[in-house]
């Protein structure tokens, strides 16, 4: 973006700045402290044209809405439209749940964003043995298209989009939702919203799997071309990266595992047959908004512009929407502190105005309360407002990517680029991201830096405020949202009565002719979706899936 003559001149005038600093830093030196991002990478004293000598406007940034996307992927951004507001909620019973969403809708809130506890997580009723304990704790328990109707009771699906945090039943809870949707006279074609359904990254940082890999793609790549033909306007995947990050990952390999996934799904779906862009332009991805606020500015930036070109020149899409990379965000959870939690709202603000600055669609902010408890309404209620000053108050949204331009983000944005690249072509070489978790390859790598990182904090290379410098003796909080442990009887009475009320024969139909689609090869969208309908429960449903394609066991890296 600069001749030649400029960049010489820029340099002779570096060089003398660089001398007359280093005597004033005789006087006056620097911080002790390492000066680089989380990721490890160095922050240069000053950044100049020199740091992006190469740099081509065009090429590399373009316009907002243009390819590559690096400014944002609509022209006008926030200009047009805020991001969708989605406070990610659910506990206990589908009743309560439903009263907290009914809550943030009349907050103020744009979207919803479901929490499912981990017995439905991982295909169990909530009579299930594996359940004890757990059943509506971390999020709603759902059994059945019951439970689900009693969830979105009085909500208009018509007139909201819903985000569900769901992987390895993705398939189930889908068609729950498209049931629930019918009986309130929706057509499935209108129908706005997201499934999670990413399950590679369940086996590499979270382990909310079910099924073995193969099978578990199979289901994947079954859910997009169904919809592609149903559902046209349903984000048939969220690529997360989110739960990489929270694992312990370094924002270079948050973004170059979730690709290297995103590139396996791709790979899956043209190998069954679909065409690239018949279903790329419904996949979308979801990130971790972290402390290092300039490092994450550029990482979303990054992301969408090595997107962007993998599904141009690696895949030959051309409709223009197969290109874009859009992205949910959510605030770190893993970067709560228990102590001084008022600190929280003060971390959970800068990670937020980092995903605005760095172009998100939606956005979760957590709450400050979350190192204790699942959220409380006062503490959820300011996790939404720190959104709405962010968008009304601070003007950060009246123009599209504020910081494009800036040396220091520009060249960040190309490090993280090139790094995150490396990543995916040593993954590609392994025979890719399916393989690379088998091999358990992305599981270290991940690990590794989390032990890095926690070992930074404890030696006190890594400050954290109220954990490991400027402590307080502190009060207990107050107020704590705690789950009544009476839900489980509550769920099971339920399932009891659900069982007597409904037709046996036509449930056992339903799973008799799922089972046989499963030893097959036909789509296993249409007979999970009889299933629901006739009432059979989530576990009845996984457990007919488990019988065929049995369940997955967690590689050692050790």
């Amino acid at each position: 973006m600069y001749d030649a003559k400029k960049l010489k001149e820029i340099e002779k005038s570096l060089a003398a700045w660089a001398k007359k600093t280093l005597e004033i830093l005789d006087k006056r030196p620097e911080r002790e402290e390492r000066f680089e991002t989380l990721s490890g990478i160095p922050v240069e004293r000053v950044y100049t044209p020199l740091s992006t000598p190469e740099s081509d406007y065009m090429k590399d940034l373009g316009l907002p809405g243009s390819y590559p996307y690096t400014r944002g992927v609509q022209p006008t951004m926030y200009r047009g439209r805020l991001w969708t507001m989605r406070q990610y909620a659910g506990f206990a019973s589908a009743e309560a749940s439903n009263k907290r969403y009914k809550y943030l809708l009349e907050q103020g809130q744009t979207g919803l964003s479901v929490a499912f506890d981990l017995p439905t997580q991982i295909g169990y009723d909530s009579d299930h043995p594996m359940a004890r304990g757990e059943v509506g704790k971390v999020g709603v328990a759902i059994d059945s298209l019951r439970d689900m109707e009693a969830l979105f009771d009085g909500i208009p699906l018509s007139k909201v989009s819903t985000s569900m945090t769901i992987n390895a039943p993705a398939a189930i809870l889908l068609a729950m939702y498209v049931q629930t949707a019918a009986g309130q006279g929706l057509d499935s074609e209108k129908l706005k919203g997201t499934i999670q359904n990413d399950i590679l990254k369940e086996y590499a940082a979270r382990g909310t799997y079910i099924f073995p890999p193969a099978p578990s793609m199979r289901i994947i790549t079954d859910i997009f071309a169904f919809c592609s033909g149903n559902i046209p306007m349903w984000n048939t995947i969220s690529i997360s990266g989110y739960h990489i990050r929270e694992a312990g990952s370094t924002a270079v390999q948050e973004i170059a595992f979730t690709l290297a996934n995103g590139i396996a799904y791709v790979e899956a779906a043209l190998e069954a047959g679909l065409k690239i862009d018949d279903f790329a332009p419904r996949l979308s991805f979801f990130f971790n908004a972290h402390l290092d606020f300039f490092e994450e500015i550029a990482k979303f930036r990054a992301a969408r512009r090595l997107w962007a070109i993998i599904m141009k020149e690696r895949f030959g899409a051309k409709s223009p929407k197969s290109l874009m990379l859009r992205f949910h965000t959510q605030t770190a959870g893993c970067t709560l502190t228990a102590q001084q939690p008022q600190n929280n709202v003060t971390r959970v603000t800068l990670q937020a105005l980092a995903a605005v600055l760095g172009g998100t669609q939606s956005l979760h902010t957590n709450s400050m309360d979350e190192a204790f408890s699942l959220p409380s309404e006062e503490a959820v209620q300011t996790a939404l407002r720190t959104q709405q000053l962010i968008a009304y108050e601070s003007g950060v949204a009246n123009t599209v990517d504020p910081l494009g331009g800036s040396f220091y983000v520009e060249r960040m944005t190309k490090e993280i680029e090139e790094s995150a690249q490396t990543y995916i072509d040593e993954i590609d070489e392994m025979g890719g991201a399916v393989t690379a978790v088998e091999q358990g390859y992305i599981q270290k790598e991940i690990q590794e830096s989390a032990y890095a990182y926690q070992k930074a904090v404890e030696e006190g290379h890594r400050i954290v405020v109220g954990l490991n410098k400027f402590q307080d003796e502190e009060v207990p909080p107050k107020n704590l949202l705690r789950v009544d442990l009476g839900v489980t009887e509550s769920q099971v009475a339920k399932l009891k009565q659900l069982k007597a009320e409904r037709d046996n024969i036509a449930v056992d139909s339903a799973i008799g002719k799922l089972k046989k689609c499963a030893q097959g090869s036909d789509n296993l969208m249409p007979p999970i979706m009889e299933a629901v309908k006739s009432y059979a429960t989530l576990g009845e449903i996984c457990d007919a899936l488990r019988e065929v394609f049995g369940e997955y066991t967690a590689v050692s890296t050790l």
